[in-house]
């Protein structure tokens, strides 16, 4: 494969599994359970460090091939998790873009409501089906 595409890697990741007969534990409970393990490692590399540090991270060579396989590890289980179910990632998340574009439009008074130098903190996720 000489293109990085989604479907390729999801091709990729799917003959691994198979030649290995993991598809049986590859359930999307499972996978979902790893995927947030993943994701709980990526969090631990930072969890100590100053934000000024957090910034830093791929600075250091030890830090960020930390960082990279974690990353690779939370992006094969969503992408074995969406092969499962049958979602198309590239398109669910242009939609929830789409969704958030008009759920959060940008302010007009920006300038007026804070600092320059001090930008707005998106709102807090909320736990809802129709997002």
């Amino acid at each position: 494969m000489t293109e990085l595409d989604v479907q390729g890697l999801q091709r990729r990741l799917v003959e691994f599994a198979a030649a290995r007969e993991w598809e049986p534990y590859h359930t999307p409970k499972n996978l979902a359970a790893a995927l947030s393990v993943e994701a709980s490692e990526l969090l631990e590399i930072f969890q100590w460090l100053t934000p000024e540090q957090s910034a830093r991270v791929m600075e250091t060579p030890g830090s960020a091939h930390r960082v990279r396989d974690e990353v690779a590890d939370v992006l094969a289980y969503l992408l074995q998790f969406c092969d499962v179910l049958g979602i198309d990632a590239l398109t669910a998340l242009s939609e929830k873009i789409d969704r958030n574009e008009l759920r959060f439009p940008p302010s007009d008074d920006r300038s007026q409501s804070r600092s320059q130098s001090q930008p707005q903190q998106p709102p807090a996720p909320t736990a809802s089906t129709s997002d």
